[in-house]
């Protein structure tokens, strides 16, 4: 399965492609803008394989962002039967 990850514009450099430094939780990656021209510095975007392919509001990224924290904590202390 694969996941789209909201994160926050940190900087951008208009370089060829475009990219820009974008914050998950804390963990800053690098990312390709081109996809969101539209897109600044302290915007939130959903970012797949490196890639923003949308802007989002503050307030859905957040809402997603405590969802996947929730989701992470999860554990079961069951496993599969033999």
């Amino acid at each position: 399965m694969c996941l789209a990850i909201p994160g926050q514009i940190q900087r951008i450099e208009e370089d060829e492609l475009r990219t820009g430094t974008v914050s998950f939780a804390g963990v800053t990656k690098e990312v390709c803008l081109a996809l969101v021209p539209e897109a600044s510095v302290g915007d939130y975007v959903i970012v797949h394989v490196g890639f923003a392919i949308s802007k989002v509001d503050e307030q859905a990224a957040q809402k997603s962002l405590s969802l996947i924290e929730q989701l992470s904590s999860c554990q079961t202390d069951e496993s599969p039967s033999s």
